[in-house]
């Protein structure tokens, strides 16, 4: 198993928070990122989770994104971030990818679908009754977020099966699924509050270690480093945009807290968008006779 950090999307830039101190305090605005993996296994295939922004993004962002969403977000044009290009420069064709798996289903994460048709993509079964069912109460918010450009060629869309007994517990988090046909050992665990069905995605590496990719749970490293919780100005009005439930989300982000405190031995939790914590991830290598990470 081998596991990249991609960066598929460069967003505004935004200062280094003004309470911290040390490496992120002493750079300059740093580009939000789009946090994606990349995960070669001998059984699956590749693995993507999440997808950032697709090749059709770039080209008319306008068209895929929304003007709206683009003038704020201000997303980078090069076409050499999106995921499509990075797994042909790691030697792969496109459809090597044979499953997505997504932590949620805006648009920021969702692009890349039509760049990999033919993959399978997994969600949690929450998520997935969010925007197939009407009658879910999140429904139209779910689906307003999921651009149509990213599901009009018709995604394989599929809810993960959810587990049951003990094995639906991952650290004491309830409710974990697994998406179906994989052989690896990778979870989907519910972390609510963002979107209807937001779910973090957890790997575990031959070493035995666990990556947890958080999604929007939390969006800046200060929210589960830091005790108290810090926030960053720029990531509050965003969050406070997008969640489904406010008091939940903050549940949320203090179990993972909690989580990086209590089991950082074993856990690496990272978010989508921190550029921050991405260059920390990306320019880490992997153990020995593990996984290999790196970044493209």
């Amino acid at each position: 198993m081998r596991i990249h950090h991609l960066n598929c999307g460069s967003l505004r830039k935004i200062p280094p928070h003004c309470g911290e101190h040390g490496t992120a305090a002493a750079t300059g605005p740093s580009a939000t990122v789009c946090h994606c993996l990349l995960i070669e296994t001998e059984s699956d295939g590749l693995i993507l989770v999440d997808t950032g922004l697709g090749t059709a993004d770039r080209r008319d962002p306008e068209g895929t994104l929304g003007a709206d969403w683009v003038a704020y977000a201000q997303p980078a044009r090069d076409p050499e971030e999106s995921a499509l290009r990075q797994v042909v420069r790691l030697g792969h064709a496109p459809e090597d990818v044979r499953h997505i798996v997504l932590t949620h289903l805006h648009r920021d994460h969702t692009g890349g679908l039509p760049d990999f048709p033919d993959a399978r993509v997994h969600v949690h079964p929450a998520e997935y009754r969010a925007v197939t069912d009407p009658a879910d109460p999140h429904h139209r918010h779910s689906l307003d977020r999921f651009a149509p450009a990213h599901r009009a060629h018709g995604p394989l869309l599929t809810p993960a099966v959810a587990d049951e007994g003990e094995g639906a517990r991952w650290f004491g988090f309830p409710g974990v699924a697994r998406p179906r046909g994989l052989v690896c050992e990778l979870l989907l665990v519910p972390l609510p509050g963002h979107s209807a069905g937001h779910a973090g995605v957890a790997v575990r590496d031959t070493a035995g270690r666990w990556l947890l990719h958080a999604g929007d749970a939390y969006m800046y490293h200060g929210e589960t480093e830091r005790t108290p919780p810090l926030s960053h100005p720029a990531f509050d009005p965003i969050q406070d945009g997008a969640q489904t439930d406010a008091g939940t989300r903050v549940a949320t982000r203090d179990r993972l807290h909690a989580l990086r405190r209590d089991h950082g031995d074993r856990v690496t939790v990272f978010s989508a968008h921190d550029p921050w914590e991405f260059a920390r991830l990306a320019e880490a290598p992997g153990p020995r006779g593990s996984c290999r990470t790196q970044s493209s």
